[in-house]
């Protein structure tokens, strides 16, 4: 999920982090950048850039793994960071389902300019949302309108003040959606001159209609068609088991009742933000989207196509360069070309990544929460530069 654990900005300019409302940030001294791991190779940039994302982040534990054609690279800074560690990706696994949703339009088993109201009938509706009006183009590069359901007050109340108590939510996708539709759509879709507004109804949405058009659920789509074939073996779905079995960073938040640990929770178990993973298994995973073995050309084209971020004033606040096209950021890179990502913010766990075009570079970093919320903006300014250093070969 995008928006639960970021900096309170959307409560006051847009999209705030949920739990950020009642947590109050805790700065904290920055530990040296532990060597790399001996089975991968070395990189004083990566060591560098690794402490200074702690020291960006404030409060935080980081994991980061480069590959380039001279070989891997690992680094981490922070207490108890195995090498490797398991994540909650949150919004990244917005890829992972939109790969899905390409894959169907290449079977022909769904069509980019279908609308919502297609394949779930009467569902988006009331409060000025139209089903008819919006497509699964749209749901896929954010220019629906629809309401971000992440920011509906009782959704914030619950996670901010009641975290104990929905710890353990399995609300299902459709009583989110629904949610959502209690309020009016920012925008009515403009097929032509779109507009953008960042929301995770969206991705509930695709989760719905893939799973109509692919006769499985979309967790069973994800794994049978990405996580198996790619031999994804640290990567999974866990639904609204809350547990994370495999080894970990424990990621913890200070709050006005004392510090609370947020690492076992179910709360994101949907198509916008359920997936599992480790950063060499997304470095994986990316480095074949990019290169081309998990979609064919047409529709990697088509999810490359990207949209400006027209009145997104709190995103480009974050990510100041680049489009978004369909479940994938474009950033420049400061070498020349650019890349491509999803960031993934979520309860004390926060995913960035990047992969050339060519599929031949890629790096993930994984940043948990070790008591205070990290500052955002400060954070994602270094993590830029992780991965600009990283893709641009910086040794």
């Amino acid at each position: 999920m995008r928006a639960w654990g970021r900096a309170g900005r959307r409560a006051r300019a847009g999209r705030v982090g949920a739990v950020a409302l009642a947590l109050a940030a805790v700065a904290s001294g920055v530990a040296q950048a532990r060597p790399a791991d001996p089975s991968a190779g070395s990189s004083r940039v990566l060591d560098a850039d690794v402490r200074a994302v702690r020291a960006a982040g404030g409060g935080v534990n980081v994991l980061a793994e480069s590959h380039t054609e001279r070989g891997a690279a690992r680094s981490r800074t922070g207490a108890g960071v195995p090498w490797d560690a398991q994540f909650r990706i949150a919004s990244t696994s917005k890829t992972f389902t939109a790969t899905v949703a390409l894959q169907l339009v290449a079977e022909g088993r769904l069509s980019l300019d279908d609308t919502v109201q297609k394949w779930l009938p009467g569902l988006v509706s009331g409060q000025g949302n139209d089903g008819s009006k919006i497509t699964v183009r749209d749901l896929l590069q954010q220019t629906s309108g629809l309401f971000d359901y992440v920011n509906d007050p009782s959704v914030i109340q619950a996670i901010s003040q009641d975290f104990e108590k929905h710890r353990l939510d399995a609300t299902p996708a459709e009583q989110w959606v629904a949610l959502a539709l209690r309020h009016p759509p920012l925008f009515t879709p403009d097929h032509r001159h779109p507009r953008w507004a960042y929301s995770n109804t969206n991705y509930l949405l695709v989760g719905m209609i893939i799973e109509k058009a692919g006769g499985l659920g979309w967790r069973e789509q994800i794994e049978h068609r990405i996580i198996a074939p790619l031999g994804l073996r640290h990567t999974y779905i866990p639904g609204a088991d809350p547990y994370l079995p495999g080894p970990h960073a424990s990621a913890v938040l200070d709050t006005p009742a004392g510090r609370v640990d947020v690492t076992e929770h179910s709360i994101q178990h949907t198509a916008d933000s359920g997936v599992v993973s480790t950063t060499a298994d997304l470095g994986t995973f990316f480095r074949a989207l990019a290169g081309g073995k998990l979609l064919p050309k047409a529709q990697l084209a088509q999810m490359q196509h990207t949209v400006a971020r027209t009145g997104a004033e709190e995103d480009l606040a974050e990510w100041p360069q680049g489009g978004y096209g369909l479940g994938l950021r474009w950033v420049p890179l400061s070498c020349g070309g650019g890349y491509w990502h999803h960031e993934g913010d979520g309860l004390g766990s926060y995913t960035r990544t990047g992969v050339t075009p060519d599929g031949r570079r890629s790096v993930a970093v994984s940043v948990t929460s070790a008591g205070s919320l990290p500052k955002l903006p400060a954070l994602n300014v270094a993590t830029r530069k992780l991965v600009d250093d990283a893709l641009c070969g910086r040794r």
